[in-house]
């Protein structure tokens, strides 16, 4: 781990300064909507549209490095970030924020691309894993702290909006100075959804659900809470604890996922999330039970997307684990973009309590077809045999993504290695 840091600390220096910016945007925006006087619908539509530019941006960025190079695509997405930031208090209208919401995705998913390319590129294969729990943790931290800087300003004022922009032009100062260029991106084909689905339909489906899930917290969070009646302390920290429960809960699931049945982990931990969101959607008013239910369903929704993928690429190879990446985040995406909008009616028609209904029927619904799942298929892979748990947020860009498969692969070859060992051993002894 100490390897991993001094080789990639100005990355992740400048990564942690991003979500700081980031952490505070989407809070702020869902506090200020509500003094603008936008409707719950009009609010759905504009944290819909950064999954929509956050989708676009990380299939557009890697063609766009491969044209002009990575320090010039930052430095684009980085000036642009900076600028639509302080934008928003000046343009009060939904529709103009739907436009820069689709701007701040676009851009921030092809900064995290960029990064994420630096810090692959600063890794040995040997310490991928390790590098991923960092980045883990950095993103948490910066967005859990963020939402301490939004509880000390004014929302209404203009202030707020200046300090996301100020940080992400300083982040860019320790990665710029410190990184150097990488190798230009090596395109995979990607497998088709159809095939993955065939490969494995639980995973599919459950990082589909996933997208609705965790788009619902990370782009509704503050619109439901600001619903609720909650002062601006209060949103901050209901905001936070959903991250803190997915920090302080994403290694002891992973490190459970190692040791039994993926299957069974996957149907407690959706159907934990999905009884704490159903309590959440009966107990609005209680603030202090709010605050627990935010943290269980963090907590169970971000390791839950790492450990599909690990699932899905139970069943694949190593060639095949990247192309299956591709379909994964195509299908995450979807769910993603969707989830806000859904969520923005339900809330427009039962209320706040719709944010906690919507996340309940998706996660029990995930637990109930995981039942299923067990019934069409009832043989697991044996654990011996299955790939090493990988910490990564369905946030992630598919660099991450990459970064994550390539571990997965490279643990797949030294699994199936050791088995060979162990084979001939025992014929050996024969």
């Amino acid at each position: 781990m100490i390897q991993v840091l001094g080789s990639s600390w100005a990355i992740l220096l400048g990564l942690l300064l991003l979500m700081l910016g980031n952490g505070i945007q989407g809070t702020l925006l869902g506090i200020r909507g509500a003094i603008e006087g936008f409707s719950t619908y009009e609010m759905s539509l504009v944290m819909s549209a950064y999954f929509l530019g956050f989708f676009g941006g990380s299939r557009m960025t890697p063609r766009l490095i491969q044209r002009v190079g990575h320090v010039r695509v930052f430095a684009a997405l980085g000036s642009f970030t900076s600028a639509v930031l302080i934008l928003f208090p000046t343009l009060t209208d939904p529709w103009a924020w739907v436009f820069l919401r689709v701007l701040i995705g676009f851009c921030f998913s092809g900064i995290y691309v960029t990064v994420e390319s630096w810090l692959n590129n600063a890794v040995e294969n040997e310490n991928r894993g390790k590098a991923l729990s960092l980045y883990l943790i950095v993103q948490m931290a910066g967005i859990i702290s963020a939402q301490g800087l939004v509880a000390v300003g004014d929302p209404s004022g203009f202030v707020l909006f200046i300090i996301p922009s100020v940080l992400v032009s300083i982040a860019f100062a320790p990665i710029l100075l410190s990184a150097t260029p990488t190798p230009s991106f090596e395109t995979t084909k990607p497998m088709g959804i159809l095939e993955v689905f065939q490969i494995s339909p639980l995973g599919c489906v459950g990082v589909f659900v996933l997208g609705g899930v965790f788009s619902a917290m990370f782009g509704m969070a503050a619109v439901y809470a600001t619903e609720a009646g909650y002062s601006v302390g209060q949103i901050s920290l209901f905001v936070a604890m959903i991250y803190v429960g997915g920090l302080l809960l994403q290694f002891p699931i992973g490190w459970v996922s190692d040791r039994m049945d993926r299957r069974i982990l996957i149907l407690g931990v959706s159907a934990l999330g999905g009884a704490a969101a159903l309590i959440g959607s009966m107990t609005t008013e209680i603030y202090w039970v709010i605050i627990g239910v935010a943290f269980f369903v963090g907590g169970t929704a971000n390791p839950l997307y790492a450990l599909l993928l690990a699932y899905v690429n139970d069943y694949l190879d190593g060639e095949r684990m990247a192309g299956a990446s591709g379909a994964l985040i195509f299908v995450n995406g979807i769910g993603a973009i969707a989830g806000p909008l859904v969520i923005g009616w339900l809330m427009a028609q039962l209320g706040p309590r719709g944010f906690w209904l919507f996340v309940a029927i998706l996660m029990l619904g995930l637990a109930a077809y995981a039942v299923w799942r067990m019934g069409r298929r009832p043989m697991a892979v044996p654990v011996e045999e299955t790939v090493p748990y990988a910490p990564i947020t369905p946030v992630a860009s598919p660099v991450a993504t990459q970064l994550a498969q390539e571990y997965y692969a490279d643990t797949s070859d030294e699994i199936v290695s050791d088995s060979a060992t162990n084979e001939t051993s025992r014929d050996h002894k024969s």
